[in-house]
């Protein structure tokens, strides 16, 4: 069974195979030296929008690792550029928007025609990975949550806490919902893109979802993921991740998504409980375990695959994005682990 196919089954619930598909969040690896000599030549944002280095980026934990998926380098930030509010990192680290969203009038100007030709890049690096990857593995592609992308847009980049977003959706609701809905309309223009591109599962980022309050889960958050699933193809199977506990897990569900990526923090089998399959899981292996060595990764992983063993709707991931200081020989257990629970 190929890789694309063991990933199609899961997404279905119904594998069989005796392991779960495995792929990695953030995969195009700051980690590997491949990476890093590309990252000497050209900025991050160059890489992004040039579909050939976008395609090479992505394949290169493949070339090195048997992954069942890939997912494609980009960022969650296109959206906003192509609306009308460009984005860099700063020297420190962290984002930077090349402006804020100060006033209503703000809003206003951001642009939700043209999203598809403006991302047109994205749309080249997909079909060049479907050619790539054809039948062997699958390929997702992905975007933030509208909740997520305002913090950025109201903030003006990265901010601990994100208060004023936090302020403004309080004291400015109507405009505020304003700023989400003209995002969502984006996103539905971005995601029917990548449908059309032969993506296997798109995964929505609600990468601040703690930070939403809990009395406003639903209309701060919520409710535009379920504008966005239902809006686009219905047969494009979509992961909504989350740095959140079982409960609001289970309030996500009601979005109407397939599956359900679970932060390192949240117990698996817990959330597998609560939430029964063919509702698919994502994760958990702790990020931080990919420094470490290569028999603690492989220890920590057989707990996770043994806790979900035999499980039909299990896709095994980190429970976050792989980081910088990641081991290669960590990730080569990680690997290996998974791929001898198909052997047994």
């Amino acid at each position: 069974m190929s890789g694309r196919s063991l990933f199609i089954d899961t997404l279905n619930g119904v594998n069989q195979s005796g392991r779960p598909p495995l792929w990695v969040m953030r995969q195009a690896g700051r980690y590997l030296p491949e990476y890093r000599a590309l990252k000497e030549k050209y900025s991050f944002l160059e890489m992004v929008k040039n579909p050939e280095l976008a395609t090479e980026v992505t394949l290169q934990p493949l070339r090195r690792f048997k992954l069942d998926a890939a997912i494609v380098f980009s960022d969650i930030l296109v959206i906003p550029e192509a609306m009308g509010q460009g984005y860099d990192f700063r020297n420190g680290g962290g984002i930077e928007m090349t402006s804020k969203i100060s006033s209503e009038k703000d809003i206003d100007q951001l642009s939700t025609e043209a999203i598809q030709e403006k991302l047109s890049y994205v749309s080249s690096t997909l079909k060049l990975l479907r050619k790539e990857l054809g039948g062997n593995q699958a390929l997702l592609g992905f975007c933030g949550s509208p909740w997520t992308l305002a913090c950025y847009m109201i903030e003006g980049g990265s901010a601990d806490g994100f208060p004023k977003a936090l302020a403004w959706a309080k004291e400015h609701p109507a405009s505020f919902h304003k700023l989400l809905g003209k995002i969502a309309d984006a996103l539905i223009e971005y995601l029917k893109m990548q449908a059309s591109c032969g993506v296997d599962a798109l995964q929505i980022f609600d990468s601040w979802h703690n930070l939403c309050p809990s009395d406003h889960l639903w209309d701060y958050s919520l409710h535009w993921i379920q504008k966005v699933i239902e809006n686009i193809p219905s047969e494009l199977a979509i992961i909504v991740y989350a740095n959140a506990s079982a409960d609001r897990l289970c309030e996500i569900k009601k979005t109407g998504t397939r599956a359900l990526g679970v932060h390192h923090n949240t117990d698996l089998p817990e959330v597998r409980k609560r939430l029964p399959s063919p509702l698919v899981l994502q994760g958990n292996l702790d990020p931080e375990l990919m420094e470490t060595n290569a028999g603690q990764v492989a220890i920590e992983t057989n707990k996770i695959l043994d806790s979900m063993r035999n499980d039909p709707a299990h896709i095994m991931n980190l429970g976050h994005g792989i980081r910088p200081n990641a081991k290669i020989e960590c990730m080569e257990a990680l690997v290996d682990s998974v791929l001898a629970l198909g052997h047994h």
